[in-house]
């Protein structure tokens, strides 16, 4: 259970003003010229010892992350990417980071650049997030105004300066390399990797790209110390996530948490817990769309992090846990999904162009009960061909929220299948 003085975000829920003076009394923007003056390898390995993960869903350690740009200045200039565009369902985190803790995203900038040796931020921010887009670019212009950005950024004589680039509503585009391609102003297609980023990214230049969340994190960290950091959550597991809980609970909403908390606490502590009682749930999806849902047996005791969830076949993903209790047609739910990811595959992978049409159309003759009970194992089979045959991992989210309700809920479907033909015979008699 997390404890209030280990809270990074304690404005949350915008009970506070955004502006820079009620963020500097909330501790942002404090001793960052300190900071920048320790180096850019004394960062580095603070945020590799703290073992910050990537809160965009990949769990990748950042500080490494920052390691593998090129070191020292070259002929070309380093550039950040923060990724915005979040437009994985259920999940609503960063945009609560940029309408009430913009400044904590503002310094993570400032600060992540510098060790990665770039003077200038790219924030790809989603398209539909108007107003959020308007109070980051309001904080921006503040920062500047205060010297915090700008040829003589805090001060510290190294020049950064931060832009925002609107996103037009693709999901593909949250994928990096997809992202780096719409920054460019070319279509949003992933790229083929190697090269990665850090080799070969925005207009061929090294690049870094990382999420809100975790940007936002890194000033926080870096004052408290990387040993704080770590000592909070499992093992390899460390920090805090913000948890987004939606669905049938009695108060869906955005909190921040101790990595490891166990779902069942989770959502009682701070969701008022499942509609109905715990004995109500049906299933959780419990990283976003993406994620492969977990029966209420694997809830009972499951905990929320990377290792936890991946023991269990499902993913942290970006904490966007979904829930659904008996009430739900999980068919109906998984058809949605498949849907969803049908029309925003980008086309450019046999497997995704073709197979999502594929999912998307046997999954509505599933929730109908027309199918039969072979498809099942062919539509398994089909989940499997496009899974890891793509560039990018779109296609692996496509697949496993169907190969978690096959997983799980199997009888079920087939109970429905054999429904409908006995009701057909029966017609027909």
């Amino acid at each position: 259970m997390l404890r209030d003085e280990d809270r990074i975000y304690t404005n949350l829920y915008g009970f506070q003003p955004w502006a820079l003076k009620a963020a500097k009394k909330r501790g942002d923007w404090d001793g960052t010229k300190a900071i920048l003056e320790k180096g850019r390898d004394w960062i580095v390995g603070e945020m590799k010892a703290a073992g910050l993960r990537g809160r965009g869903g990949a769990g990748f350690s950042a500080g490494l992350k920052w390691s593998f740009m090129p070191k020292g200045e070259g002929p070309l200039p380093h550039y950040l990417v923060v990724n915005a565009d979040e437009g994985e369902p259920g999940t609503c985190k960063d945009r609560d980071i940029l309408r009430h803790e913009p400044h904590k995203l503002v310094e993570g900038c400032l600060i992540a650049g510098f060790a990665i040796g770039a003077h200038a931020a790219y924030i790809y921010v989603r398209g539909e997030y108007y107003n959020e887009t308007k109070v980051l670019q309001e904080a921006i212009d503040e920062a500047y105004a205060a010297g915090l950005l700008g040829p003589n950024a805090c001060k510290s004589g190294w020049a950064m300066d931060v832009y925002i680039h609107r996103g037009m509503g693709a999901y593909i585009c949250g994928e990096e390399s997809a992202l780096i391609q719409s920054l460019e102003g070319k279509k949003g297609q992933p790229r083929a990797k190697p090269p990665f980023p850090a080799g070969v990214g925005v207009w061929g230049c090294p690049t870094t790209v990382n999420n809100v969340e975790t940007i936002a994190d890194v000033p926080t960290v870096l004052r408290r110390g990387a040993a704080w950091f770590a000592d909070l959550g499992p093992e390899n597991n460390n920090g805090t996530k913000i948890f987004c809980i939606s669905g049938h609970v009695e108060t869906p909403c955005c909190v921040e948490e101790e990595m490891g908390i166990p779902l069942k606490e989770l959502l009682k502590k701070h969701a008022g817990g499942v509609r109905g009682g715990w004995d109500n749930l049906l299933a959780v999806i419990p990283g976003g769309s993406s994620t492969p849902m977990i029966p209420k047996d694997v809830c009972d005791d499951v905990h929320m992090d990377f290792d936890s969830l991946r023991n269990v076949r499902s993913g942290l993903g970006t904490a966007a846990v979904i829930v659904m209790d008996k009430s739900t047609d999980l068919v109906a739910a998984i058809t949605r999904l498949a849907r969803f990811y049908m029309h925003e595959s980008c086309g450019q992978c046999t497997p995704c162009r073709e197979g999502t049409g594929w999912l998307w159309r046997t999954m509505v003759r599933m929730e109908k009960g027309e199918a039969t009970v072979a498809e099942i194992d062919q539509l398994l089979e089909v989940t499997r061909q496009i899974e890891g045959h793509t560039i990018c991992a779109l296609g692996d989210a496509a697949a496993w929220p169907i190969q978690g309700l096959f997983r799980h809920f199997r009888p079920e479907i087939e109970k429905r299948i054999a429904a409908r033909r006995a009701d057909a015979k029966h017609r027909a008699a």
